[in-house]
């Protein structure tokens, strides 16, 4: 029987019979669930994806959303059209040129943050009961709203180099042996959440045609890609098969989380089904954030911000690497991102990430557990550690505590083999 808390105690939930079958399959985030434990002061957070806001502008941000409420707020604060503005389409399509996308602007839908365009690509593809083919690990948000709409997610291994692209055949061969439908791959190829790796240059023409051969669409969601820490930007998967990927984006990482602007680049043909299903939704993305973006874009160097965000998070990056290096316990190993915001740790035998955070949360650190990352169970050895928010000192003093958490569990399982 379905329950919900009131005043501390757990009653019956009088609904339970009126929900949709496809509830079944909504539960709480791990991640989301530290959120208010990982936010008090003495708590040192590595466990949020929070983007570090204190080298923007925001002076400069204050007045131009003061000017456009004065001289246009007849527009900025009325409705819109469900597909974003124009003008804002348009320097998205800019924006993905600088990573080798050749796009119109008629052809990107603007959304209320990718996290809504992977919704909605979701809702448009996946039926009860079909495959949804991922990398293990693989976001959270993502499995989720797989989730909702009740289709499965396949894990497939990753390396060093990211997706392999054998593991991907035998994946897509093990579905079709089994009767069951693939209808869509997710990825991150860039500096992917939570394990930090790049997809291969070499790998990814490759990945495509194994997806045209098996008739499965490629959703590509990139919120990482020009956080490359040496300025490199690679070619974007919608940038070599433009018919057969659904590119997400978003200024989520590269300007401002808490304006929820996103976007969705779509094959003309899915285009105006996005559409329909973003006026389903929300009737329209937010008209004053399109244009506080939009003003942003035209006015403000936003690529020198870009680059000032990268040298931070590099600089909380090596933090992060020589803080594990001084004291993780020996048979620790973890990934080197060379962007984004995420280190992936493995942990010595012995060591249950999920069941040693309450632990930690007690020691005043906090992190997300592999477990959150995966369908299937795995994950208990694993780790998502994020430099993106607390300064290089917090980072290093979170390590440390962290480092002392992991000695006492280890002792622990030691003593009681």
């Amino acid at each position: 029987m379905g329950h919900c808390p009131r005043n501390g105690h757990t009653v019956p939930d009088p609904h339970l019979g009126r929900y949709a079958a496809r509830t079944a399959g909504m539960t709480a985030s791990e991640i989301r669930a530290l959120f208010a434990v990982a936010s008090r002061p003495e708590v040192v957070s590595l466990a949020g994806g929070m983007p570090n806001l204190a080298a923007l502008p925001l002076e400069t941000l204050a007045g131009q959303a003061a000017q456009l409420i004065a001289g246009e707020g007849l527009t900025a604060l009325q409705y819109a059209s469900a597909h974003g503005l124009p003008v804002l389409r348009e320097q998205i399509c800019e924006v993905m040129a600088l990573e080798g996308i050749t796009a119109r602007p008629d052809d990107v839908v603007v959304t209320v943050g990718s996290q809504m365009g992977l919704d909605l690509v979701a809702r448009l593809f996946c039926d009860p009961g079909d495959v949804v083919v991922a990398e293990g690990p693989s976001y959270v948000g993502a499995l989720g709203s797989f989730a909702s709409y009740q289709a499965q997610v396949v894990h497939v291994p990753m390396d060093g180099h990211g997706l392999v692209p054998e593991a991907l055949r035998a994946a897509l061969l093990q579905a079709r042996a089994a009767g069951q439908r693939v209808k869509l791959l997710y990825t991150i190829p860039n500096f992917h959440n939570p394990a930090g790796v790049t997809l291969a240059v070499e790998r990814r023409a490759e990945i495509l045609e194994i997806c045209r051969a098996f008739d499965v669409l490629v959703v590509e969601d990139n919120p990482y890609g020009l956080l490359g820490f040496d300025g490199q930007t690679y070619p974007a998967l919608r940038s070599l098969d433009p018919e057969n990927v659904v590119y997400l984006g978003s200024f989520s990482k590269t300007f401002a989380s808490g304006l929820r602007v996103g976007w969705v680049l779509a094959p003309h043909a899915v285009r105006d089904k996005l559409v329909l299903a973003t006026e389903s939704a929300t009737l329209c993305p937010p008209t004053l954030n399109q244009m506080i973006v939009s003003r942003y874009l035209a006015t403000h160097d936003w690529q020198g911000q870009i680059k000032t965000f990268r040298e931070e998070y590099r600089e909380r990056r090596d933090a992060m690497l020589g803080a594990l290096e001084a004291y993780l316990p020996p048979g620790c190993t973890w990934t080197e991102p060379e962007g984004g915001f995420y280190v992936w740790v493995t942990v010595p035998e012995g060591v249950d990430t999920k069941a040693m955070l309450p632990r930690a949360v007690a020691a005043r650190v906090a992190y997300a557990s592999g477990t959150g990352f995966y369908t299937d169970g795995a994950g208990s050895r694993r780790m998502r550690l994020s430099y993106c928010y607390p300064t290089p000192e917090r980072i290093c003093e979170g390590v440390r505590r962290l480092g002392a958490v992991m000695e006492s569990e280890l002792a622990h399982a030691f003593a009681g083999a």
